[in-house]
């Protein structure tokens, strides 16, 4: 899995101020994107031990708020078995920090709706965040007015509420 992007103080990715990991990697497209170039899976540097370190350093300070996921694709199956491992250890080590996810497949009762996207790894990956914005980006929908999303079709879901009722909650902001 390689790494487009980190971003160690980001406001505009989630609640509070976050760190934001942009992974390389996404077949979706979305006309307009605001990150084509991570569409490639090998654009930006390999997500190595070096990298992660740096990324729970920057993690941190009692003002980091959380790590926030963006792309490319964080659920491309390749990056999901790269992130994994990475969440596991981040809840272990950091336990107080919160993790935003967003994708342009959709959720649905506990996994990705898109079969394409789902793989060995999908229900624990989602289990590991708090906050998912699903959905992909729709030029025809785009709201600037809108919070943590580009447009209205996305949803900004609370992953442990809509695990535990096994439906979706939307995330009150």
């Amino acid at each position: 899995m390689n790494i487009a992007e980190v971003k160690k103080t980001d406001i505009a990715n989630g609640e509070g101020v976050r760190v934001s990991l942009f992974v390389s990697g996404c077949r979706r497209h979305c006309k307009h994107c605001f990150n084509e170039v991570a569409w490639d899976f090998s654009y930006g540097r390999p997500f190595d031990e070096a990298l992660k370190e740096e990324i729970f350093e920057a993690l941190s300070p009692d003002y980091i708020a959380g790590l926030s996921l963006l792309g490319g694709d964080p659920f491309e199956p390749e990056n999901q078995a790269g992130l994994l491992p990475f969440l596991k250890e981040l809840k272990s080590r950091l336990p107080g920090k919160t993790v935003w996810c967003y994708t342009g497949y959709t959720y649905e009762e506990g996994s990705i709706k898109e079969q394409q996207a789902r793989c060995r790894e999908t229900a624990e990956l989602i289990s590991t965040l708090d906050v998912l914005v699903d959905g992909p980006f729709v030029e025809e929908l785009k709201d600037i007015r809108l919070k943590f999303r580009g447009s209205s079709n996305q949803r900004v879901i609370d992953i442990k509420s809509s695990l535990a009722q096994n439906k979706v909650v939307l995330y009150l902001t």
